[in-house]
């Protein structure tokens, strides 16, 4: 991507630990791993040019 934008799609992890899928709460992902997938996705997946990491939940839901 060197000195230049770019301009492509932003890939968004989330993960949501659910016992009966209506009371959710965050994964504390490693951030080791975290690196390792968003460097992975950007370098291997096509058009995609950004990683995010959806930490927050909203109380009681588990749609975004």
């Amino acid at each position: 991507m060197s000195d230049g934008g770019t301009y492509g799609h932003v890939c968004t992890l989330r993960a949501v630990p659910s016992v009966d899928g209506m009371t959710p709460d965050f994964y504390p992902f490693d951030m080791a791993f975290l690196g390792r997938i968003a460097t992975r996705l950007i370098n291997e997946v096509k058009g995609i040019n950004r990683v995010t990491y959806y930490h927050s939940k909203l109380p009681g839901t588990i749609e975004w």
